[in-house]
């Protein structure tokens, strides 16, 4: 039997080198090793939040040392996803999987073992770009692999759940290793996992390329890596320090500047690192935005609500970890039931309606005080996050199908793009208001001195450290005025996205109202 062959018309972009992977059998064992890959990504974003405060002790990085240390991944993971993506259809997808993994492993021994701030900063770098190589070539072998849009649509809700069961692991396992070693095993526990994947990836996993991909253009990468970087940074700068900043207006005119550039350069080459004329498909537009604004309204709100369990209800670590989880499982399941859910009511209805439904939940958390019970508290997070894995599934499926099967690993790069800006971006943005408010309602009681109230108007936790440094009355109307003043800006942030995602839907619903005449396909339930 020949080792390269190429696959019937609907799926000709493709060369497999191993046609056995097409028995249904073995795809879903193929997908298991995806899924691997996907774990090994996701658990790095999230496993070193606990490991900070150990970090700091061992390394004594500066602040913003310390805040590269816990921003730089993501980064440059979103700054070079579409390039990878692209660079997959171009080289091989399962190929460059593998040269990420390991490159994974390599840059997760450098930081397990960093010797100074600099060095570990440098390696989470490195974990970056590996990881911008792992993400988007999972999502093109899940096209591969599944060419039936039905069995693809449940695959990538697989796909969808192992990528938030791995964020919701990654602080629960690192609070585990934490208890036990020191701070570098957080890197450590990578390394099997890229063995594992190396030696199943190169058995179980079929090659595809783009057969025409042209050439891979070095400018647009830069223009795509320094624009959103940059762009990124300076809304991340500016909601923590203002607009004052020296370095936010630069940031965001070279952000801006390159991204428009990228754009333009795109338009004009006959082989683009990435078709922008994709986005003309109000599917394909309708899935990025979906995700893009989903996250940015969730991520933001979540990310406070954990500091509201440590600092206002008093939750340890490993206990704010667990009260985080019902979101992570309610997503979980939603991304497991997204592809019913699109067969039962169609893209345009579920898709929205998941919008929806995640603006009304987040809209109640508007209510939440420091005496709502967790079990309230619990069973909104589970609603949101069911929704939240519905819409994650949903839209990336859609961005897969709107896209040729030559350039899905470029589209499946975008996808991944508007999840990770979301995130970023919801943290910044939600954070300003938060910020915003506290401040403005923090109320010093008479003694504090003027060192220690900057601290407590920096940040509610540097107001919690103010509390408990100060003596008894004065130190709990400090404390009083700060949970209170917090929670009020929670409360603003949380009924802003609420509607934020209520435009969403209603965005989402009028893009999706026409039938994509160019595939002929419609967005209304399957029979």
């Amino acid at each position: 039997m020949p080792t390269d062959m190429t696959v019937p018309q609907t799926t000709s972009a493709y060369r497999y080198i191993q046609p056995g992977a097409r028995s249904p059998r073995a795809r879903w064992v193929a997908l298991g090793v995806l899924v691997l890959a996907v774990l090994l990504v996701a658990v790095d974003a999230t496993v070193l939040v606990l490991a900070l405060p150990f970090i700091s002790e061992s390394l004594n990085p500066s602040a913003p040392q310390l805040l590269w240390i816990g921003d730089i991944y993501s980064f440059v993971i979103a700054g070079l996803l579409v390039s990878m993506g692209s660079l997959s259809d171009r080289i091989g997808r399962r190929r460059l999987l593998l040269i990420g993994a390991a490159a994974f492993g390599a840059a997760s021994l450098l930081g397990a073992y960093a010797p100074s701030a600099a060095w570990l900063i440098a390696a989470r770098a490195l974990l970056g770009v590996a990881g911008a190589t792992i993400m988007p070539s999972t999502l093109s072998l899940i096209r591969t692999l599944f060419p039936e849009d039905r069995e693809r649509a449940r695959a990538i809700g697989i796909w969808g759940a192992a990528a938030t069961a791995g964020a919701a692991a990654g602080p629960l396992l690192g609070g585990v290793l934490l208890e036990h070693f020191w701070w570098g095993s957080v890197f450590l526990i990578n390394v099997p996992l890229v063995l594992v994947l190396i030696v199943l990836g190169r058995r179980l996993l079929p090659e595809s390329r783009d057969p025409k991909p042209g050439a891979w253009d070095l400018l647009s990468v830069v223009l795509s890596l320094v624009g959103i970087i940059g762009a990124v940074y300076a809304v991340k700068e500016a909601a923590v320090s203002g607009l004052a900043r020296p370095d936010v207006w630069p940031a965001a005119v070279l952000g801006v500047g390159c991204l428009v550039a990228f754009w333009r350069r795109q338009l004009r080459l006959p082989m683009p690192l990435l078709d922008v004329r994709l986005f003309g498909d109000r599917r394909f537009t309708a899935a990025v935005l979906a995700a893009l604004i989903a996250l940015i309204g969730l991520s933001g709100v979540v990310f406070f609500l954990s500091q509201y369990f440590q600092l206002v209800r008093g939750y340890s670590p490993l206990q704010a970890g667990l009260a985080d989880l019902p979101a992570f499982a309610g997503s979980t399941l939603g991304a497991l039931a997204a592809a019913w859910l699109a067969g039962r009511f169609g893209h345009r209805r579920a898709l929205a309606g998941g919008l929806l439904a995640m603006g009304l939940g987040l809209g109640l958390l508007g209510w939440v005080d420091a005496s709502t019970p967790y079990l309230l508290i619990g069973a909104a997070f589970a609603a949101i996050g069911l929704v939240e894995g519905v819409v994650y599934a949903m839209s990336t499926t859609m961005v897969l199908d709107a896209a040729p099967a030559a350039k899905s690993g470029a589209a499946s790069a975008v996808s991944e793009t508007a999840y990770e800006l979301g995130t970023a971006l919801g943290i910044a943005l939600v954070g300003t208001v938060v910020t915003a408010i506290y401040r403005s309602g923090l109320v010093l009681p008479a003694g504090v001195p003027a060192g220690s109230a900057a601290d407590a108007k920096n940040s509610l936790g540097g107001a919690v450290q103010t509390a408990h440094s100060l003596p008894g009355a004065t130190g709990e109307a400090l404390l009083h005025s700060a949970q209170t003043s917090f929670v009020h800006g929670m409360n603003v942030a949380a009924l802003l996205s609420g509607g934020l995602l209520v435009a969403a839907a209603v965005l989402t619903w009028a893009l999706l109202g026409r039938r994509r005449a160019a595939r002929g396909q419609e967005l209304t339930p399957r029979s």
